[in-house]
């Protein structure tokens, strides 16, 4: 299954981006609200700066207590990203993300940021893959 699949099945509704001079009070708020794990961090919505997630946010807190919440996203994102193309297959982004141990992967193409991937998107389409061949198995032996 490629990466370009599972798109397909996501909502549309575009990647949800941050701003690296905005507070981390700020992405909470968003990650909270739309109840997701992890923020593009963008400066024109359209390019990968970095990424924040709720794993970032309590390793600060962690070390900092509530005082990280007003530092600026820049401050504690992981500007280093990994990120996969439309073209990768969900193994190749599940194996990434595995060994990276992290959750959440940008996809990008031709220096474009097209969607975010989470590791349960993944494992839902892999799921999803092997439960139609079960059933095409099945079929093929009862003959149907």
């Amino acid at each position: 299954m490629l990466i370009s699949q599972i798109l397909t099945s996501k909502a549309k509704d575009g990647v949800l981006t941050i701003d690296k001079s905005q507070s981390v009070r700020d992405a909470i708020s968003d990650l909270s609200a739309h109840r997701i794990g992890a923020l593009v961090v963008s400066s024109d919505g359209h390019t990968a700066d970095g990424i924040i997630s709720e794993r970032d946010i309590i390793r600060e807190v962690g070390k900092r207590g509530v005082d990280c919440f007003s530092l600026n996203v820049a401050d504690i994102m992981t500007a280093d990203i990994k990120h996969c193309s439309l073209k990768d297959t969900a193994e190749q982004a599940l194996k990434m993300m595995t060994e990276g141990r992290f959750r959440h992967l940008p996809v990008i193409e031709d220096d474009k940021l097209i969607g975010l991937i989470s590791i349960g998107d993944v494992v839902k389409a892999r799921l999803n893959e092997v439960e139609s061949e079960n059933s095409a198995m099945i079929n093929m032996i009862t003959g149907h």
